[in-house]
């Protein structure tokens, strides 16, 4: 299990996102907590995890601005 803080990328945090998904390991599990504004970035970030082969087992909102998604390929 991996956790990835991309919090301070703000709005931009996909395409690092993407770059660690297509890079991390099958199999392990891996813990991204991002910003979030309009809950628009919630949706973006399912659609990238299912485009990169992964399987979204959990998305929760963190805190007041911050939501976490766990994945697993």
């Amino acid at each position: 299990m991996k956790r990835y803080d991309l919090r301070h990328l703000k709005d931009g945090f996909e395409p690092r996102m993407k770059e660690i998904l297509l890079a991390h390991k099958a199999a392990e599990v891996a813990i991204f907590i991002f910003e979030i504004g309009d809950f628009t970035p919630i949706q973006r970030s399912a659609d990238l995890v299912k485009e990169c082969g992964y399987e979204l087992l959990n998305s929760l909102k963190f805190n007041e601005v911050d939501w976490t998604i766990v994945t697993k390929k």
